[in-house]
């Protein structure tokens, strides 16, 4: 989908997603200190607004400018003096290197090619010591799993993400997939899976 598309289908609904922050999100970066935040591919700023009202400074951007404004109204509505700022961009093409104590990607949906370009993008954006963050529906969703998409050319497995970043020196905290409990139409209880990745920029390059 390009961002024309994006923007109808953010525009059809109040919200596509839920407003709060993404279960893996949540869990595994609640420990780091804030800093400076990138969310690439925010959508309307759940994990970005999560991240800002910790304590982040967060720049959010999406190629969606209806998303980011659906997310500014959000986080306006919650009060408070967030630090946050909206930048309609590619995650493909971001240029701000060694900007940012953590970068997030969370359910990108993009070709091998283009995902690649963005997660490259994302990992140069970090400071030495800065964590990459990366969530998204794992290719084996498609056939064991419940929803999400059903392009597998969007579908990815921590091991493509690793691969995306043949070259560069990074410490491996996790990565895998993980299981997301849902409810199916039906009320039963369904699993998702999905691929998880966190590395941290050494300090020192080895």
């Amino acid at each position: 989908m390009d961002a024309h598309s994006w923007d109808e289908r953010y525009a059809a609904t109040e919200l596509v997603w839920s407003a709060e922050p993404n279960q893996f999100v949540a869990a595994e970066l609640a420990d780091l200190a804030p800093g400076r935040a990138l969310d690439l591919a925010a959508g309307e700023g759940r994990n970005a607004i999560w991240l800002a009202r910790r304590g982040w400074r967060v720049t959010a951007s999406d190629f969606s400018q209806v998303a980011l404004d659906k997310g500014a109204r959000l986080a306006g509505g919650l009060g408070g003096d967030l630090d946050l700022t909206w930048v309609c961009a590619d995650a493909t093409a971001w240029d701000e290197p060694a900007a940012y104590d953590l970068v997030l990607l969370a359910y990108l949906q993009l070709s091998a090619s283009e995902r690649r370009a963005a997660v490259r993008a994302a990992f140069a954006s970090l400071r030495p010591g800065g964590t990459f963050f990366l969530v998204a529906h794992d290719s084996t969703n498609l056939t064991e799993g419940v929803g999400g998409p059903q392009d597998p050319d969007v579908l990815m497995t921590a091991d493509d993400v690793l691969a995306d970043l043949g070259g560069e020196e990074y410490d491996v905290l996790r990565a895998g997939r993980v299981e997301r409990h849902v409810v199916g139409p039906d009320g039963t209880a369904r699993v998702a899976y999905d691929a998880l990745v966190r590395l941290v920029r050494p300090l020192v390059p080895a």
